[in-house]
């Protein structure tokens, strides 16, 4: 009877470890979300760093404008016998607008982060050819002329080095943040235009210069019938974005250029309006790197800008974050080829030794996350495999007494751990890579288990 028993206990030794080994892998997945939790705990105190440095300095930055705006009188029933007269607002674009801006980066640091800020000089040039209020249906006669102004919208003020000022025809305007009753934009820039009539509006040229400062983004509506834009920078990771991208652009080295035009049929709001169906822009909310729009039924000019991101190229954060969702592959395949070594040698080791080879597998993750706040992710990711193969390998050796096995299994690490950092690599080609690699290590498994017996 107990040599029935020993047999049948003999035989299933195999499959009972197995599946012991098995259930530590699941428990070591609890380490392993408190390892992501702490990675995105750090991304978060890395974006808290660069809101503040923001906030000093200037948030993402997207210039709307010029606009004319003029008030005229509306009669309105307010009953069926009373008629009264309510202000209202019209808008109108300009023409042409050229646009030529240079945009030197600056890197400053809140602790170990790094915050990506920005000077800009800006110039912007073009012409009123035609103002006709008539087209929507405005009299001359109803145009309140000492109320009307022109208007550019800039997302932070903030970021104004010097004063606004802008040659509108024969007049020289300083543009200051007034309250407008037009729209609830807070972070427009207006002044009164000295104009009494329709004819003063016609071929009208404008020019402006700005010295900008911002973060991380800059960005230009195309307000103009034809708008054209041209971007230079020292900086050589820029990130096109917005509505459109550049018609030219050109990215080396020594940094980049970048043109574009862009027409009124384009767009998706008109050349003028009435009425407040339209937003000119958007209510800075406080966090400089989120704006909402106006109204969710008004039309955002903004939406339709386009322009360059300072793109930082080595996020480590994201690609510890894709690191560590190969973790239970990485376990997996290690607890696989550390099974078949004992099982195929006649060697003996207990699953609280896979548990600690477990931890360090672990703690190949805390290295990375830790040594990649200071250097690059590539050396952090060559100093945490090295130090976790190390350790792997010498505890390894004592439990086996074998440097023949623990070098093989040193091997299959070494091995893993270049395939996963081929896998980070090859972002378009990862799924491609990662399901080849699965398929070979599955095949190499298949191989030496067939001597396994039951």
């Amino acid at each position: 009877m107990e040599t029935t028993v020993e047999t049948i206990w003999t035989k299933s030794k195999v499959l009972v470890k197995g599946l012991i080994i098995g259930v530590m892998v699941l428990l070591l997945l609890i380490p392993t979300f408190y390892v992501s939790s702490l990675i995105e705990e750090r991304e978060q105190r890395q974006n808290e760093a660069i809101a503040e440095v923001s906030s000093k300095w200037a948030g993402r930055q997207v210039i709307t404008g010029p606009v004319i705006v003029l008030p005229y009188w509306q009669t309105e029933n307010a009953t069926p016998e009373k008629r009264v007269r309510v202000k209202k607002f019209s808008y109108f674009l300009p023409d042409d607008l050229n646009i030529t801006a240079s945009l030197t980066p600056q890197e400053k640091y809140r602790g170990i982060y790094k915050v990506m800020l920005y000077n800009s000089k800006i110039n912007l040039t073009g012409s009123f050819r035609q103002i006709d209020p008539l087209k929507l249906g405005i009299p001359g006669e109803d145009i309140i002329w000492n109320e009307s102004y022109v208007k550019l919208n800039i997302t932070d003020v903030k970021g104004l080095n010097e004063e606004l000022k802008m040659n509108l025809g024969d007049s020289a305007l300083v543009l200051s943040p007034q309250s407008a009753e037009d729209d609830l934009s807070s972070s427009g820039l207006t002044a009164n235009l000295p104009v009494v009539s329709i004819e003063q509006l016609n071929n009208l040229q404008f020019s402006s210069s700005l010295d900008l400062n911002g973060s991380e983004q800059l960005l230009f509506t195309p307000v103009g019938r034809s708008t054209s834009v041209a971007l230079s920078s020292p900086w050589p990771h820029p990130s096109f974005s917005g509505d459109i991208l550049p018609n030219n652009s050109q990215v080396g080295d020594t940094g980049f250029t970048a043109t574009w035009k862009s027409f009124a049929h384009k767009r998706a709001f008109p050349q003028q309006w009435k009425g407040n169906n339209y937003s000119i822009g958007h209510i800075n909310t406080g966090n400089l790197n989120r704006y909402v729009e106006v109204a969710p039924a008004r039309n955002d000019l903004s939406a339709s800008s386009f322009g360059a991101n300072l793109y930082v190229p080595v996020n480590n954060y994201q690609k510890t974050t894709r690191s560590i969702k190969y973790a239970v592959l990485c376990i997996l395949l290690t607890f696989a080829a550390f099974f078949l070594i004992e099982t195929t040698n006649n060697k003996s080791v207990h699953p609280f030794q896979y548990g600690l080879i477990g931890l360090a597998l672990i703690l190949f993750y805390t290295l990375l996350l830790s040594f990649s706040e200071y250097i690059s992710f590539n050396l952090s990711y060559a100093i945490a495999a090295v130090c976790t193969i190390g350790l792997i390998t010498w505890f390894v050796k004592g439990i086996l007494s074998s440097a023949r096995l623990s070098a093989v299994l040193s091997s299959v690490l070494v091995l893993l751990y270049i395939y996963i950092f081929t896998i980070l690599q090859l972002q378009d080609y990862s799924l491609l890579f990662g399901s080849i690699g699965l398929f070979i290590a599955l095949a190499v498994i298949m191989y030496f288990s067939r001597k396994l017996q039951w």
